[in-house]
């Protein structure tokens, strides 16, 4: 029985030394993993942000521009990682003029940028470029994750200057405590953390919190790893992700302070005491026509953080899409291709 144990063992390593072998092959051809390569040009930029608009080979069928706003502790080329999996690009195929922004990398010279510059400044002032630009007096508004809920927030104080508002899995009451991620949120000290760091939040810091909410995630992605190396297409999937994941920006400290303080810890906004540049934010000012998308496996952003935000809004026009999955399954799963992006270019174009 052991010599049969032993000779299975040696036939196993065996072979997963030749999977390594032939894996190793496989790199070697892969000279640069790219992401975000679907054609774009840059329209506008403030200091550390960006925007950016996608090119097109045909007229779109919507005139009215969208502009799509991602969470800032993580990058926007997660919406276009590759041409399979872009819900960008999807959205273009559909017919949508799309800008998109790019939050950039604070530096120390950042660290005093707060909400108010970031909401107020710059986003106001990319929403008011492609106003200007493109001679259109309302745009189409798309936020993700926490791009979403201060895209609700713009649009609370500057609903005539939008068309609609779309929030994909975004955070609006913070109340809840069945996702870790809330629970550890209420009780950090964000004041010792911001001056312990200079004024600047490490990207590290916030990745590492990311990575303890599914421990068993970050193993589970590595054991079948001989395998995905045999197929070059999956090994690009795989690198693709994990290079997006490995690229997030530092936060600016006064940013993060208020952010943590009043949304994550005080719950003002679902409240309706936030209060943002002398502005008392009252998101049933959100009038124009609302698309909530919500992913119903949600590790990160419950549903019971998304889902209140419908019996808030003062819209007449509001509509919650399930998506069958999980937070980051939204952008870059295949359904998200065949389904979500259609549906929200529709969702668009009716109400263009």
């Amino acid at each position: 029985m052991m010599n049969m144990n032993a000779a299975g063992i040696m036939e196993e390593m065996t072979k997963t030394s030749e999977k390594l072998v032939k894996g190793y092959e496989v790199l070697q051809h892969i000279n640069e993993v790219e992401i975000g390569m679907t054609p774009k040009e840059l329209v506008w930029e403030n200091d550390l942000v960006k925007l950016f608009h996608y090119k097109r080979d045909t007229p779109a069928k919507c005139k009215i521009p969208v502009l799509v706003s991602f969470a800032i502790m993580n990058r926007q080329d997660v919406l276009d990682l590759q041409p399979d999996r872009s819900l960008m690009k999807k959205l273009l195929d559909e017919g949508l003029d799309v800008y998109i922004m790019d939050w950039g990398y604070p530096q120390k010279q950042h660290r005093y940028l707060t909400m108010e510059d970031y909401i107020l400044g710059f986003m106001n002032d990319a929403v008011d470029f492609v106003r200007k630009s493109t001679g259109h007096k309302k745009i189409h508004k798309m936020g993700i994750c926490q791009g979403g809920t201060f895209s609700a927030i713009y649009a609370s104080i500057y609903p005539e200057k939008l068309q609609t508002l779309t929030t994909y899995v975004t955070p609006y009451d913070f109340s809840g405590n069945e996702c870790m991620l809330y629970r550890w949120t209420k009780d950090i000290d964000i004041d010792a953390m911001v001056e312990a760091n200079n004024g600047i939040i490490p990207a590290s810091m916030i990745d590492s919190g990311f990575s303890m909410l599914k421990p068993s995630a970050n193993a589970a992605k590595y054991l079948g790893m001989a395998d995905v190396m045999q197929d070059e297409a999956k090994l690009m999937n795989f690198l693709r992700m994990e290079k997006w994941k490995g690229d997030c920006p530092d936060q600016a400290g006064e940013m993060f302070r208020k952010y943590i303080k009043d949304l994550w810890q005080g719950n003002k906004l679902i409240k309706g005491e936030f209060v943002l540049g002398g502005h008392q934010v009252n998101l049933k000012n959100i009038t124009m026509p609302f698309l909530n998308i919500y992913a119903t496996d949600d590790n990160i952003i419950p549903n019971s953080s998304t889902l209140p935000i419908n019996d808030v809004v003062g819209s007449k026009d509001k509509e919650m899409y399930a998506f069958p999955g999980g937070h980051i399954g939204v952008f870059v799963g295949s359904r998200s291709q065949k389904e979500l992006g259609p549906k929200v270019a529709k969702w668009v174009l009716d109400r263009s």
